[in-house]
This record gives C-alpha cells, structure tokens and sequence, in this order.
C-alpha cells in the first residue's frame, strides 16, 4: 500500500496521522523528492478519470495562466501539466490492492482498508 502527495499538505497529513493511529503501515510517495511519470498518471486516470485527479481547486490551479489552464482541457494536457507541476494532483492518492482512491475521508478509509 502506498500514500503518494506531498508531506506539507494538510490533507495528505490528516491521511498519514489516520493510518498512523490504526498502526496501518504504508510508504510514502512524495511528489516533490520522487517525482510522477506518465505511466502511473495514466493508470491513476484508467481507474479515476483525469478531471477528478487534476486538482483545480488548490492554489497551484488559480496560480496558473488562463492559457496553462486552457491547455489542461483535455486528458493529453492535464498530464503534461501534472508533470510539470505536481502540486496540481488531487490529494493524497492511495494506492491499495491495485486500486487508487483520491483525497482522504476517515468513512472512505475505514471502508477501503476495514479499520
């Protein structure tokens, strides 16, 4: 099982400090140090679709230019937007079981992991 986000986000740290107090072990995939590639943002895509998993409500997305944001239209220019900048990715991003789940809410992890 693995969390990918990036530690100082507040959402990420409420998912880490929640699996942390049920003892769930998990590795961390910071975004920042490790980096993301185009193959796992495609598999992410396949299970989540590429609109829920580009975050357009943070502020890296109102950071940008009105002409970044047109080229993230579509599925080709979100990725390439999300590799140049990976603060736009929607998180955290578990990865459990071959599945991935975007954001952190303890009913959605209680289900997902039984905890």
């Amino acid at each position: 099982m693995t969390l990918y986000g990036i530690p100082n986000c507040t959402t990420v740290k409420k998912a880490r400090a929640w699996l942390a107090e049920r003892s769930i072990e998990v590795m961390f995939h910071d975004f920042k140090k490790q980096g993301v590639d185009a193959v796992w943002l495609q598999q992410v895509i396949m299970q989540t679709g590429w609109q829920a998993l580009l975050n357009t409500r943070g502020t890296t997305w109102r950071k940008l230019s009105d002409a970044d944001k047109a080229a993230a239209s579509d599925e080709a220019g979100a990725i390439n937007l999300m590799l140049a900048q990976s603060s736009v990715i929607k998180r955290p991003v578990l990865e459990h079981e071959g599945r991935y789940y975007l954001g952190f809410a303890e009913d959605q992890y209680q289900a997902i992991l039984g905890a």
